[in-house]
């Protein structure tokens, strides 16, 4: 079987590592012979035929000698891997695009990263002062961010925004203090055809002094931004383009509906 151009790319880059260290291929199989004992596998094991064959693009390693490899060349797993083509740094963006038909519990923390933004009370405090504004504009002016908020988030395919804790335009659909994710390519209002307040689309809005998270409805060279009955605020009427820009369609929304109890009183039992 003839070897793919990619297979001979990945399997030149493979002999780069080992000629790096200059290994032979039957030095590489001695050390991988040591770490096989050690992990008491035969799997973690590669023949110099083997390794022959991976670099000449004829076989890809298994996750075992990719692992031997790893510890061989003093690379990092995941970064060994891709010079297989394997997209390891969008595990979780695959995942979180997969549909799952049963309801499933998903635990107090993700394989992947902590859900930071709704769990750190730290986080939370510091933003209760902030107006509803785009989440990038809010960190410009930090001093330091959290690193955890900016592994969660997903800045290069989309905007968030915040709703200050003073915005209860869409409240209870959208609560203050929530974050929401904008789609900066949908910037078209669609006409009336939705079915109730929850198909309702939501768009992200940039007035002359503020942002504004809100429904809203076309009338003639107006836009009309309409809040929830809950929220008891009214319609309001701005003059379009001139007064508004549209950023986005909301397409997302993490929201807090209670407070934890992080240090919770232990209750005396019943005599």
């Amino acid at each position: 079987m003839s070897a793919s151009s990619s297979s001979l790319e990945f399997g030149k880059r493979l002999r780069a590592e080992r000629e790096h260290l200059r290994l032979s291929l039957r030095q590489v199989q001695e050390l991988s012979r040591g770490i096989a004992a050690q992990r008491k596998n035969s799997e973690y094991y590669i023949a110099h035929s083997s390794l022959a064959d991976f670099e000449n693009g004829k076989q890809i390693p298994n996750i075992y000698k990719l692992y031997s490899l790893s510890v061989i060349y003093g690379r990092v797993y995941e970064k060994l891997a891709t010079i297989f083509d394997v997209p390891v740094g969008e595990a979780e963006k695959d995942h979180k695009a997969l549909v799952f038909p049963q309801t499933y519990l998903v635990g107090a923390a993700s394989e992947f990263s902590e859900a930071a933004i709704l769990s750190s009370r730290e986080l939370r405090d510091r933003l209760r002062s902030e107006r509803t504004n785009l989440l990038s504009k809010i960190l410009e002016n930090w001093k330091d961010v959290p690193p955890s908020l900016l592994q969660q988030i997903d800045w290069r395919d989309s905007l968030y925004g915040y709703i200050g804790m003073e915005d209860r335009t869409l409240d209870p659909i959208i609560r203050p203090g929530s974050f929401v994710q904008i789609d900066s390519r949908q910037r078209t209002i669609p006409p009336v055809n939705w079915h109730d307040d929850f198909d309702r689309p939501i768009f992200f809005f940039e007035l002359r002094d503020r942002y504004v998270c809100s429904w809203c409805e076309f009338y003639g060279s107006q836009l009309i931004l309409v809040p929830t009955a809950h929220s008891r605020g009214h319609a309001r009427r701005i003059s379009y383009p001139g007064d508004v820009t549209i950023v986005g369609r909301v397409t997302g929304v993490a929201m807090r509906i209670a407070e934890g109890r992080e240090n919770p009183t232990r209750t005396p039992p019943l005599s």
